[in-house]
């Protein structure tokens, strides 16, 4: 007996709780607020600005790799730094996650030498052709112990 008469105690508590949450429903019948809205409501178009485009990435190159330690498991905290083949400043960086896994999203169309970078092992680059028409490139690492530190 005491078990259902808790029970609809609750029952009658959700119920006020939910009533609560809608303010149409607590508002008195005869005010036209009270009645619902059957116009759909879209929000306001953002303002935009001339000149300015808002990016795409449905024509981008997804860079995506696994750094390895020299026993073979995963590398967490590798610093990733990417660059166009043909400048000399890195534009991308990025760190392996907890899996040694990392994923880096640039425009198609041109090549992109990378730079794996971490304190004790030696740094390695690699190439990565983003012109062939691919859509991403898959890249595997393992990281060798370096003599000397390079910053």
């Amino acid at each position: 007996m005491q078990r259902a008469g808790w029970l609809s105690i609750l029952a009658n508590a959700t119920f006020v709780a939910v009533l609560g949450t809608f303010p149409a429903w607590s508002q008195d019948p005869a005010s036209p607020a009270s009645t619902p809205s059957t116009t759909p409501t879209t929000p306001p178009a953002p303002a935009s600005q001339p000149g300015k485009k808002k990016p795409s990435h449905a024509n981008d190159f997804l860079i995506r790799g696994t750094v390895f330690t020299e026993q073979a498991l995963a590398f967490p905290g590798v610093q990733v730094r990417i660059r166009r083949a043909s400048e000399k400043k890195f534009r991308w960086e990025t760190y392996t996650d907890s899996r040694g896994e990392f994923a880096v999203r640039v425009p198609q169309g041109t090549a992109y030498e990378m730079l794996i970078h971490v304190k004790g092992f030696a740094d390695q680059t690699r190439t990565v052709d983003a012109t062939a028409g691919d859509y991403e490139g898959n890249i595997v690492f393992r990281m060798m112990p370096g003599k000397g530190d390079k910053k």
